[in-house]
C-alpha cells in the first residue's frame, strides 16, 4: 500500500521538477561565466591597446619595453643589454604602470 502512495504523491507539474537546475545554470553563469568573460575582454582591450614604449610583462616572465608593435607581434627591448626580442603579441600578460601612478 505504501508503494502506491508513493505514486500519488509525485508532482504533476514539470516545471517544479526542472527549477532547481535551472536555479544552478544561473549560479554557475552568474558566478563563472561572466566574470571570465569581463576578463578576456579586458585582456583582448589591452593588447589592441599596446603603444611603442609600454612597459610589459610577457607570459614567460620577461619585462621589456614595446619599440614595434605589429599586427599579431611587438618587439620588446629587454634590460640590461638593450637586446631585442620578438614575441607574439597575445604573450603579453601586463602592462606595468610607471610609479607614482595608479
Amino acid at each position: 500500500m505504501s508503494f502506491s502512495l508513493l505514486l500519488q504523491q509525485q508532482p504533476s507539474n514539470s516545471i517544479a521538477l526542472f527549477a532547481p537546475y535551472v536555479l544552478i545554470a544561473l549560479v554557475f553563469y552568474f558566478l563563472l561565466f561572466m566574470p571570465m568573460q569581463r576578463q578576456k575582454k579586458k585582456t583582448q582591450q589591452m593588447l589592441a591597446n599596446l603603444r611603442n614604449g609600454d612597459v610589459v610583462v610577457t607570459s614567460g616572465g620577461i619585462t621589456g619595453t614595446v619599440v614595434t608593435v605589429e599586427s599579431d607581434t611587438i618587439v620588446l627591448r629587454v634590460k640590461p643589454d638593450n637586446l631585442k626580442l620578438q614575441f607574439a603579441r597575445s604573450a603579453v600578460n601586463t602592462i606595468v604602470s610607471p610609479e607614482g601612478t595608479k
